[in-house]
């Protein structure tokens, strides 16, 4: 059994602590948080599953001097990015392997710039640990299903990938508004429609594209547009005035030989009907209303490659018709899914190309139950 603590129960985290406790693999030695109500909480009980023994501390020394063989990092790092690192490094340094969804970029280290990755390749040599940062997007949908789509092509003209999200009732209220801009004003400064913001995320997505496609991008090319609302309306998180952003669409386009080659496009709405000319998902399992009309969390993934053949894959994620969910228990289960190969990988900065493939091995098994949710009461929301 691989030891295995949990640091950051969030709306990632706490689904990954779930699986965590769930898998014949691992075993829960430790978990850190950082809100003062879940302090001595049993990690059972924030899952709504019984007791494990292990309580929660706000003190990350309880792991990094514990037993723990792997750290599954999942703390909220999209404006606190250098506070994320000093923390990963520093379990790293323990000789603690570290998986993480929380710095973005990170799915591919070799393109990002060395001022983020010093750090963390210094603590993996301290420690002879390895560190590994994966997602649904970035990670999976962007990165190891279309390189694996690719192996079925003759010649290859391009390859876009498209995340298409209502994120009406993504529970992270903050992200949604403070960071997305969403239901601000146009002049609002929102922090992911800065420019450059999305290059930053999601440029090194595009760099690994290239290197499992054996090409060098020479240059990537970033738009943003927004589109207000029409009139107002709410949803379970908050409300959304007429004249607000209600959508964004965040592109950005990797240059091979002159051309345009690799697209990775985001398009994001607060309600399915707004920007209907953007792409919208082609949704097979229903979502559910949560009670606002035409907020429903609908979202997909497509992946789309010119060439012969050409191809086109959509990836629907749903639990219990959640969309959104289904999208957050994805990634963070193959963050945890990924901990044996982790395991196994030489010391130093990991991406999905350094990795053998990730299955769900030891999940073909009865369901245990919801996965946890880290959302706020809809009802009371309403």
């Amino acid at each position: 059994m691989i030891k295995v603590a949990v640091w950051g129960p969030g709306s990632m985290g706490l689904i990954a602590l779930r699986a965590v406790i769930d898998h014949p693999e691992l075993t829960l030695t430790g978990l850190v948080v950082h809100s003062t109500t879940k302090v001595g909480v049993d990690a059972g009980a924030l899952c709504g599953i019984p007791d494990t023994g292990v309580r929660a501390t706000s003190d990350p020394a309880t792991i990094l001097d514990g037993d723990a063989e792997v750290v599954v990092y999942a703390a909220a790092a999209n404006l606190r990015p250098g506070d994320a690192i000093a923390d990963m490094s520093a379990a790293l340094r323990a000789g603690k392997d570290v998986v993480s969804c929380s710095v973005v970029p990170l799915v591919f280290p070799a393109a990002v710039d060395t001022a983020l990755t010093e750090e963390l390749r210094a603590a993996c040599a301290a420690g002879g640990a390895s560190f590994f940062t994966t997602g649904i997007d970035p990670g999976f949908a962007n990165d190891v299903l279309p390189l694996v789509l690719t192996g079925m092509s003759r010649n290859i003209e391009s390859v876009r990938v498209t995340e298409m999200f209502n994120y009406g009732t993504y529970p992270d209220a903050s992200a949604v508004y403070d960071i997305l801009g969403f239901g601000k004003p146009p002049e609002f400064p929102a922090f992911a429609a800065a420019p450059g913001v999305f290059s930053f995320g999601w440029g090194p997505v595009l760099h690994q594209l290239a290197a499992g496609l054996g090409v060098e991008i020479e240059r990537l090319a970033e738009s943003v547009e927004r589109v207000p609302a029409d009139t107002a309306f709410d949803t379970p998180t908050g409300h959304v005035g007429a004249g607000t952003i209600a959508a964004m669409r965040s592109t950005l386009t990797a240059y091979v030989d002159g051309a345009p080659k690799l697209v990775v496009d985001h398009v994001s709405r607060m309600r399915d009907d707004i920007a209907p000319d953007w792409p919208q998902p082609h949704i097979a399992i229903a979502p559910d209303d949560f009670g606002c009309p035409g907020v429903t969390g609908r979202g997909s993934y497509r992946v789309e490659i010119e060439g012969s053949p050409a191809m086109r894959c959509e990836l629907e994620l749903a639990e219990n018709h959640d969309h959104d969910l289904g999208a957050r228990v994805a990634g963070s289960v193959r963050m945890v899914n990924a901990i044996p190969a982790v395991r196994r990988a030489a010391p130093g900065l990991l991406s999905a190309l350094d990795l053998p493939l990730v299955t769900g091995a030891g999940m073909l098994r009865p369901a245990y139950g919801p996965a946890p949710d880290s959302r706020v009461n809809f009802a009371a929301a309403r």
